[in-house]
């Protein structure tokens, strides 16, 4: 019985600690991962990345500019300028933590005697829920012709070429 109940303890650790990868598709759900798109105007998008619990940052980033690298290409532009951004985090970031507390106590019984006593504790935390997503969200300016020299300008072309081809790697 005890070996069924460990079994049963570690199994649930381990559920516990598993993420769902998140993979480069549309949102289908309305707090699902995946990407989506707001037409504000003619050459002009808000387009927005929700990873799954345990994504990273980097790559719910890089998952938003390749979004709006694939927007640009399909209507017609050569490059993109972010003109908004803004990466938000969901949900709890708390880990395991580790508290060591004591305590002291003395007694008197009169004629009976007394004495005193010391305790030590020590306790641990460990956060089994799941981590939490990161939602990254741009507004972007699309353009043609030669891309403007500007550190938020980026080469539709060249970001799928990195970015969209990296990804297979994650």
């Amino acid at each position: 019985m005890k070996r069924l109940l460990a079994l049963a303890f570690s199994a649930a650790l381990l559920t516990a600690c598993t993420t769902t990868p998140t993979v480069y598709a549309p949102q289908t759900a309305a707090h699902g991962a995946g990407y989506s798109e707001y037409r504000l105007e003619n050459g002009r998008y808000r387009v927005t990345f929700q990873g799954n619990p345990g994504a990273s940052v980097n790559q719910v980033s890089d998952y938003v500019l390749l979004r709006s690298a694939e927007l640009a290409l399909r209507d017609g532009y050569d490059w993109f300028r972010v003109a908004d951004r803004m990466t938000q985090q969901n949900g709890s970031n708390s880990g395991s933590t580790l508290s060591v507390g004591g305590g002291t106590s003395s007694y008197d019984y009169g004629r009976h005697g007394g004495g005193s006593s010391v305790g030590l504790g020590v306790g641990t935390t460990f956060n089994l829920g799941p981590k939490p997503s990161i939602t990254s969200s741009m507004e972007v300016v699309f353009g043609r012709g030669q891309p403007p020299r500007d550190a938020d300008v980026y080469d539709a072309r060249a970001i799928v070429r990195t970015v969209g081809e990296g990804r297979a790697a994650v």
